[in-house]
């Protein structure tokens, strides 16, 4: 609502890892009546239906202002390389946990990649391949252009690569959410990415004695602090990594709060402000 208060044209990612899992789940608990459907059409699924709850929201929010503002759904495909080497070599864990025995019996029956996150417990890994363009960017940047508030690349988009031919293949695989948006953030020359995660700020030294709050800070600062391992890979590091792109690529300003603050971000008293 701030946002669109204060005249931004938008375009909405969001994430689907929770989400995704449990329509993974649903398909095995029912593995013995229907098929076992692929990653790929759960993303799909998935990002059509939080599109549609988010659409609507905002709608609604809309109408109670009295604006005539549109909202439009995305699903969003995304381009990988085939030959990038992150496909051969699963590392994003997804969907639920299991003991050694169940993991092998799924590893034998579906021939899903399992590997032992921590002690005695197992999950399905799959790849992780960069992206490298979005289908449908020009139809975004037009919608955008034009005052439509764009829902696209929820959960970084349904991983494709392109065959010999040129035709699409599908990839049972899932893309970083935050460089996704990104990349979306270039293609439509986006000014400012707002981040909004679960933290107020970016700390150096998190969650130690020595923990420091960080209000603003440059890419060259980030590229630093990267370096000397201040963010964690599986949470805070993608979202650096992904306003380092941002802010090589038309970008002026990211943005990384928490939704609670984003009225007091935009006007630059809250939040991390990286330029």
């Amino acid at each position: 609502k701030h946002l669109i208060d204060d005249g931004y044209e938008l375009v909405i990612t969001h994430g689907n890892g929770p989400q995704v899992g449990n329509a993974l789940l649903r398909t095995e608990l029912t593995a013995d009546q229907a098929p076992i459907l692929p990653l790929g059409y759960c993303v799909a699924d998935i990002e059509g239906g939080m599109g549609y709850m988010i659409q609507q929201s905002l709608q609604n929010a809309l109408y109670n202002e009295n604006s005539e503002r549109e909202v439009v759904s995305f699903i969003s495909q995304t381009k990988v390389d085939r030959e990038d080497p992150a496909i051969n070599k699963p590392s994003k864990y997804i969907g639920q946990s299991y003991t050694y025995d169940k993991a092998n019996k799924y590893m034998d029956k579906y021939k899903w990649e399992m590997k032992e996150q921590e002690p005695g417990t197992w999950r399905r890994v799959v790849s992780s391949p960069s992206p490298l363009y979005i289908f449908n960017g020009k139809s975004i940047k037009h919608l955008v252009d034009f005052g439509t508030i764009v829902i696209a690349g929820g959960g970084g988009g349904i991983p494709a690569y392109n065959l010999i031919d040129g035709t699409l293949e599908g990839l049972d695989g899932v893309i970083d959410k935050d460089m996704t948006a990104a990349l979306l953030g270039r293609i439509i020359k986006a000014q400012e990415l707002f981040i909004i995660t679960d933290v107020d700020n970016i700390y150096l030294n998190f969650k130690t004695d020595s923990q420091e709050i960080i209000d603003n800070a440059t890419a060259f600062d980030l590229e630093s602090w990267l370096k000397e391992g201040h963010f964690w890979r599986g949470s805070m590091e993608p979202k650096i990594r992904a306003a380092l792109y941002f802010l090589k690529y038309h970008g002026k300003k990211v943005v990384i709060t928490s939704i609670n603050n984003i009225e007091k971000a935009i006007q630059n008293k809250a939040g991390t402000r990286i330029q």
